[in-house]
C-alpha cells in the first residue's frame, strides 16, 4: 500500500487497437536487445509499485522495460464498451506484435502480477501457435489460476478492505462507461452492489461476452490448461497470500510440466515479497533471475 519507487521515467506512447481503441504503453530503453513487459492487477497501472519495481530491476541490470496500462487503467477511459478482464489476451497480443516490429529485440520475457499473470498464462495457453520466437520465458506473480475461487476469497469477511477497494474503482468506471453507453450500461443499483459475483454478472460478463460470472470466471481461469504451457514459466505465489485459495496452487500440474516452475515461499502476501533492508522485492530479483536462466 506504501511502497514507492523512484528512478523510473517512462517514455508513453499511445498505440492503436483493431477494434479502433487504444493502449497506452509506458517505455524505459536502454537500447537493449532484450525486452521485459510488465502486466499490471486489476485496476492497477504502469505506476503502480509492483510494476515501476519490476521495470526498474530489469532496466537496472540492462534491459528495456515495457510496462502495459490496460484499457480504462492509464488515467483516460478507453473509447470502446469494453475494458479489460482476466482472460483478455487480445491486447496483450497487439502490445507485443507491436514492441517487437518497433525494435529489433532478440529476447523477450513477459512478466504479470495478479490480474495480470493470468493474462500471460492465459496467453501462453490460448494465443495462436507458434508464439513469437523471441519470448524466451514468463513469470506469473501472485496470479489467480482460478479466478472464480480467487474472487470467492476475496468475499470472506476478512477481506473486506481490499473487496471494497476494487469495487469502489470498478464502480466509478461503471458509471463513466454508462455516460458514453448510455443505452447499453444501466447504472440503476450499481451503489448496491457488494460482491464481485454480483459486479460481474452485471457487468463484467455481458460487456466481454460472456454468458454470465460463472461462464467468466470459467473461462478466465488457467488451472484445467497449464499443462500446454510450453515455454518456461515461472508461477511465484506466497502461502499468506490473502486473495488465493487452495485452488490456485497447481502443485500437481506443476509437477507434470517440465515448463511450469511453482515455487510457494512461506511468506510474501499478494504481490509484495519485501526484503529487509533491501529496497527491490524478492519478487523482482527472483523474475529476472529465471529470465536469465533461458536467455
Amino acid at each position: 500500500m506504501f511502497r514507492k519507487v523512484y528512478g523510473v521515467d517512462y517514455v508513453r506512447e499511445r498505440i492503436a487497437t483493431p477494434d479502433d481503441d487504444f493502449l497506452d504503453l509506458d517505455w524505459v530503453e536502454n537500447g537493449s536487445d532484450r525486452l521485459m513487459i510488465v502486466l499490471h492487477g486489476l485496476e492497477g497501472s504502469s505506476e503502480r509499485h509492483y510494476s515501476k519495481g519490476i521495470v526498474k530491476h530489469f532496466v537496472d541490470h540492462g534491459w528495456d522495460g515495457l510496462a502495459w496500462n490496460a484499457r480504462s487503467c492509464s488515467g483516460e477511459m478507453n473509447k470502446q464498451p469494453r475494458m479489460y478482464h482476466h482472460a483478455d489476451i487480445s491486447d496483450l497480443k497487439t502490445t507485443i506484435e507491436h514492441a517487437l516490429r518497433k525494435n529489433n529485440y532478440k529476447d523477450l520475457v513477459l512478466v504479470g502480477s495478479s490480474m495480470g499473470g493470468a493474462i500471460v498464462l492465459n496467453y501462453l495457453i490460448h494465443a495462436s501457435k507458434p508464439l513469437p520466437m523471441q519470448l524466451r520465458a514468463a513469470v506469473a506473480l501472485s496470479a489467480p489460476i482460478d479466478v472464480g475461487g480467487s474472487a470467492r476469497e476475496l468475499e470472506k469477511s476478512g477481506n473486506a478492505f481490499y473487496l471494497n477497494r476494487f469495487l469502489s474503482k470498478l464502480k466509478v468506471k461503471i458509471a463513466e462507461k454508462a455516460s458514453m453507453y448510455p443505452e447499453l450500461i444501466n447504472t440503476e443499483g450499481l451503489a448496491d452492489i457488494k460482491l464481485f459475483s454480483e459486479f460481474d454478472n452485471r457487468y463484467t460478463a455481458p460487456l466481454h461476452g460472456f454468458d454470465d460470472a460463472n461462464d467468466f470466471y470459467d473461462k478466465a481461469s488457467s488451472k484445467n490448461y497449464l499443462s500446454e504451457i510450453n515455454i518456461p514459466t515461472l508461477l511465484l505465489i506466497a502461502q499468506n497470500d490473502p486473495f488465493m485459495p487452495e485452488s490456485c496452487y497447481p502443485y500437481e500440474e506443476a509437477s507434470t510440466n517440465e515448463n511450469l516452475y511453482l515455487e510457494v515461499p512461506k511468506h510474501g502476501g499478494h504481490v509484495a515479497f519485501p526484503l529487509k533492508g533491501i529496497k527491490s522485492s524478492w519478487m523482482e530479483i527472483r523474475a529476472l533471475e529465471f529470465a536469465q536462466n533461458f536467455i
